[in-house]
């Protein structure tokens, strides 16, 4: 395909997946869900979900740009890993992807470039494993749908899935198939963020009541220049108006407060403040007559969510990329014995250890409850993306396939993590209206072990 036309099918497909899949703000007011209330005996296991280990893990890439080249590095560097395929639109990338395997001394990948549905023909294969999605986001779900009804794990980039419809239908493959769907939520694997975990499993914030979390970040410029191949994440702000990006803030939270396992997220409440920041910065930069400067965007520049879990705790979600801002996931965490926060910076309050009534820096308390898999993996995981947590990600969903255990965060986690962004949607559509969450679980998150302390052994 030429860029012109991979432009085109992006852009169509985006419009496609969002425009008609959600609709507009009246159909998403009236829309009526489907029924799942059936329990499956598959999310009625009180067992974490477990597949035959594999001694060496064969992956297969769908989407090797910007964040799917970074893993293919990873994997590289990892042991009981083979590359056996590259799939991309580009024929450029998945030579570029497969140079990276042979300049590593490895066996060329086969190559998967004929178009954009050449990952069927890759999930085919005999040669893969598992198969590892970083496509545009309306692409997750076809791609990991596929990949397991040809008995392959899958594995994708954030978030899921664009709709709670394509959701379902993962989990339902996930378990009819019983082949892992995982959604690789690199910021679970943060130091801060795993060392938080370890302290609330030894209970130093005592019972948990409030958290905070997000993903604030200027993406102005990245979508509206051509970063994103045919300009896919901007349609989303075009055309939607929501919580787009959920999952970095709010995963680790989920797993501080055991969502899914012994937890649930209720309802939601979201609203949305006016947009403005897209066309500023497009008349400002492109031009006061451009395009980008006179479209109209659906999407506000600062949306909040309300979640309340099946235990009383709240959490504020806010989702922030179309303002001048520096990066932050406005990490935060409250119980009854202290606090921790992440964002300017990283500081931490506990009764009975902090002065009173002052904050100390958390960074103090790292000796004493770093998490085991960063003291292992330090070295490692050094200069990989996003400080080392993609590294360590990858590294344990090759862990866990290798040795046949339970995923940190499985398809049922994905899947209610990635449900806020349709669901912060509805809400808005509806003078934020609460709106349930689904229980893909059915049932089950009652008595589904929580997320211990792993390590690398």
């Amino acid at each position: 395909m030429s860029d012109i036309d991979r432009r085109d099918f992006i852009r169509t497909t985006t419009l496609t997946g969002v425009g008609l899949a959600l609709g507009s703000k009246e159909a998403l007011a009236g829309r009526p869900g489907r029924d799942h209330a059936a329990a499956s005996a598959v999310a009625q296991e009180t067992e974490l979900f477990r597949a035959p280990p594999l001694e060496t893990v064969r992956v297969g890439f769908v989407g090797v740009g910007h964040q799917g080249s970074s893993h293919v590095t990873n994997f590289l560097h990892i042991d009981g890993v083979e590359i056996t395929a590259i799939c991309d639109i580009s024929p450029e990338r998945v030579a570029a992807a497969q140079k990276q395997v042979t300049d590593a001394g490895r066996p060329l990948p086969a190559a998967y470039d004929r178009g954009p549905f050449d990952y069927v023909r890759l999930c085919e294969s005999d040669d893969v494993d598992l198969v590892f999605t970083a496509t545009p986001w309306r692409f997750h779900a076809p791609v990991c749908v596929t990949a397991m009804e040809h008995g392959k794990h899958a594995a994708t980039e954030v978030p899921m899935a664009v709709t709670i419809d394509e959701l379902w239908q993962m989990v339902e493959t996930a378990e009819r198939t019983r082949r892992h769907c995982v959604m690789m939520e690199n910021c679970c694997y943060d130091r801060t963020e795993m060392m938080i975990l370890n302290m609330v499993r030894q209970n130093i914030f005592g019972e948990l009541l409030h958290a905070e979390c997000g993903y604030l970040h200027d993406l102005r410029e990245l979508k509206l220049t051509d970063f994103y191949e045919g300009r896919w994440r901007v349609e989303h702000s075009i055309h939607r108006n929501g919580d787009l990006y959920p999952t970095h803030g709010l995963g680790p939270v989920a797993q501080w407060l055991d969502v899914n396992r012994g937890n649930q997220f209720e309802y939601v409440v979201s609203m949305a403040s006016p947009g403005r920041g897209l066309n500023r910065w497009a008349a400002e930069h492109v031009g006061p007559d451009s395009v980008e400067a006179r479209q109209r965007y659906a999407l506000g520049d600062v949306v909040n969510t309300l979640l309340r879990t099946r235990r009383g705790q709240t959490i504020l979600l806010t989702h922030d990329t179309n303002s001048p801002r520096p990066y932050s996931r406005r990490i935060l965490l409250q119980g009854t014995h202290g606090l921790v926060r992440k964002y300017p910076d990283e500081r931490i309050h506990i009764e009975g250890r902090s002065a009173a009534h002052r904050w100390e820096e958390l960074r103090t308390y790292r000796d004493e409850f770093d998490h085991p898999i960063w003291r292992a993996l330090e070295e490692q995981s050094r200069g990989a993306g996003h400080g080392g947590m993609d590294f360590i990600e990858d590294y344990r969903l090759v862990q866990c396939l290798r040795k046949g255990d339970p995923m940190d965060m499985d398809v049922y986690d994905g899947a209610a993590w990635s449900a806020i962004s349709e669901l912060s949607e509805l809400s808005i559509a509806q003078r934020s209206a609460p709106q349930d969450v689904p229980d893909f679980t059915r049932g089950a998150w009652r008595t589904r072990p929580r997320l211990g302390i792993v390590e690398t052994g």
